[in-house]
């Protein structure tokens, strides 16, 4: 038999709710009936469920834009391995002709009593370079020609034949300061743009940039006289400046009076090796295969410890403690190759300058002694 209700029962549908049950108590029909609303389901309001989405793009894009990144990163060593002109790309940085929209026939601009000059190396190229008087010829030069500068080689000041490292151009501020700094202390500073840089035609190479310190060495030493000629090369230019002096020694009978190398390396397979712009690939596998080998197959060898070992030039190394591209381990152990080679050991010299100077890879021409300790080298080996 059916049980009756009390009086006092209230109904079904006006009992409590509970959990998994549609009715629910204290709301209206309508509400109770109602599914589960969309923006429950979706985070709350509707600005709340944009917020979401636009979150969600973000982080799709930002995976996006890191598998981008990686696949780059893996991808470069086989590309450069593949294609070796690549390479040459990041060992020369010939584009990046910092500082931009220069003027080179007004080095007047950056630098006092200087000429622009120009020079054929060989058919089709022609490069550039600065030649920048000893200070105590200033007044002389006021008004005067190139030919005058020409003339002015013979005057007995020691002579440098700057060659500058990658990137930039001979108007790049360190290099000015460089040419500054060493005509304030009485020498001739001819600052050169192999092919390639600045205003210079044709494409970098290592041949090349030799073909065009020789061409601009025996031009010099056509017009100079008694005056000692140093070929100071920096960074990159270190090579350069031993590939010639090598050159000159062994093809041609000629003995360079003195060679400076400024922040050098032992050869340029070891010195991509330690570069900043490699670091992120030293663990990466077949670094040296992909990358350090490339440097071979590319052209590119400047073999300063293979060089320095048959030089028979004064050779002066500076480096310091600090410089963060080429490390100063490289320059000590370039100077041991020589020191080991040398007949004439005194000739031979290596000065360190201390971390503590801050003068880095690029700012050893900041050091107030630098054509003092110059002068006093070339003073050592007379």
């Amino acid at each position: 038999m059916p049980r009756r209700r009390s009086p006092d029962a209230p109904a079904a549908s006006e009992r409590p709710g509970c959990p998994g049950k549609t009715g629910i108590a204290g709301s209206s029909p309508s509400s109770a009936s109602a599914p589960m609303g969309q923006d429950a389901s979706k985070g709350g309001s509707p600005q709340q469920y944009a917020r979401g989405l636009l979150d969600w793009l973000q982080a799709s894009k930002m995976k996006t834009a890191f598998l981008n990144v990686f696949i780059l990163y893996a991808a470069l060593p086989f590309l450069i391995r593949l294609f070796p002109p690549l390479l040459q790309k990041f060992v020369y940085l010939n584009f990046w002709s910092f500082p931009f929209g220069v003027d080179f026939q007004k080095p007047e601009v950056y630098l006092n009593h200087t000429a622009n000059f120009y020079l054929t190396s060989e058919p089709g190229i022609t490069f550039g370079f600065w030649h920048a008087l000893p200070d105590n010829r200033r007044k002389e030069a006021e008004g005067k020609e190139r030919s005058w500068y020409e003339e002015a080689l013979a005057d007995d000041n020691p002579i440098i034949v700057y060659l500058h490292g990658n990137g930039g151009t001979r108007a790049t501020s360190h290099r000015v300061l460089f040419t500054k700094v060493m005509s304030d202390g009485g020498f001739h500073v001819l600052a050169v743009d192999y092919r390639g840089y600045a205003d210079s035609t044709g494409q970098p190479s290592e041949d090349g940039f030799t073909t065009d310190v020789l061409c601009v060495y025996k031009w010099v030493k056509a017009r100079s006289g008694n005056s000692t000629v140093i070929l100071w090369g920096h960074s990159l230019g270190t090579g350069i400046a031993t590939n010639t002096a090598r050159h000159l020694q062994e093809k041609d009978g000629v003995t360079v009076d003195a060679i400076v190398l400024e922040a050098p390396y032992t050869n340029i397979r070891d010195a991509a090796a330690h570069i900043p712009i490699t670091k992120i690939y030293r663990k990466f596998p077949g670094f040296e295969s992909l990358i350090l080998d490339t440097m071979a197959r590319a052209d590119m060898h400047f073999l300063n410890d293979k060089n320095v070992q048959v030089l028979s030039s004064p050779l002066l190394i500076l480096h310091s403690e600090d410089d963060g591209v080429v490390p100063a381990h490289l320059g000590r152990k370039l100077y041991e190759i020589a020191q080991a080679a040398s007949a004439r050991k005194e000739h031979v010299q290596f000065m360190a300058f201390p971390a503590s100077m801050g003068l880095g890879h690029e700012h050893i021409a900041t050091h107030p002694d630098l054509p003092l300790i110059l002068k006093k080298f070339l003073e050592s080996i007379k």
